[in-house]
């Protein structure tokens, strides 16, 4: 048996994946903090590190197919380090700040938001952004708020991903845009060396870099037990949006998804 599929299949309505483990619905929430606690002021350089810069390149795509206008109220979910927001803001840095988009950047966890506060302040990224403390399946915004909600890599971190997915599509007025960047399904041409690599080298690097083997070996685990791109499209529109598409990058490693709001 593979390493991708070294993992219990079987699990009760209260439980939910936490990598290859199952755990208690409400405990999940607490272990994805503590991972994401720990390796908060080194997220960054990792990032770079397991994806030989590759992340910047996927996160560049993402906000390319936004096309954040001036004015526009994107709602950034899972967004705490602040990249996804700092690359919509970038076009509008000389802009009066009535010409900008405003980006929400919320995250279920403060010690990325500080990160991400910090990183603004040292960009001079003052006016356009306000940051907030919360879960994705319970959003402090009102329906119909926002004109885009963009979330990169956090969506498989959700410990209920349709009821996120519904909350997304709540909060988006009719015609906003949702744009998920999330790990995906490679190609079989890639899987060999993609498990040796997910299961063998990350958590050493993790180590090395992090001081955190097993929040990375969690990482790997998690994009194992998350669906693949067209059940994860499926949900997509089961949660009410339309036009859901999504496109393959770098062999699938990662995949960005699409839909509109109805």
């Amino acid at each position: 048996m593979s390493d991708r599929a070294q993992h219990d299949e079987t699990a009760t309505p209260d439980e939910v994946p936490f990598g290859f483990r199952k755990v208690a619905r409400d405990e999940k929430r607490g272990l994805v903090r503590g991972v994401f606690d720990s390796v908060s002021t080194r997220y960054d350089v990792m990032n770079d590190v397991m994806s030989g810069g590759l992340h910047r390149v996927w996160k560049d795509a993402m906000v390319r197919r936004l096309r954040a206008r001036p004015g526009e109220h994107v709602v950034d979910v899972a967004g705490g380090t602040g990249d996804i927001a700092f690359r919509i803001l970038r076009p509008f840095r000389d802009a009066d700040p009535a010409a900008r988009p405003r980006v929400s950047v919320l995250d279920i966890n403060e010690r990325m938001l500080q990160v991400g506060r910090d990183r603004a302040v040292d960009r001079g990224l003052i006016g356009g952004l306000d940051w907030g403390c919360c879960d994705a399946q319970a959003l402090p915004l009102p329906d119909g708020c926002a004109d885009a909600y963009t979330v990169a890599f956090g969506m498989r971190n959700m410990t209920d991903v349709p009821a996120a997915l519904r909350e997304a599509r709540r909060v988006l007025r009719p015609g906003g845009r949702f744009l998920c960047l999330e790990f995906s399904r490679v190609t079989p041409a890639l899987a060999p060396l993609y498990d040796a690599y997910s299961f063998r080298l990350l958590p050493v690097m993790g180590r090395v870099v992090a001081r955190d083997a097993d929040s990375y070996r969690y990482l790997a685990e998690s994009i194992r037990t998350f669906p693949g791109q067209d059940a994860f499209a499926e949900m997509i529109a089961a949660a009410g949006f339309g036009r859901v598409s999504y496109r393959n990058l770098s062999g699938g490693i990662v995949a960005l998804h699409a839909g509109w709001r109805t």
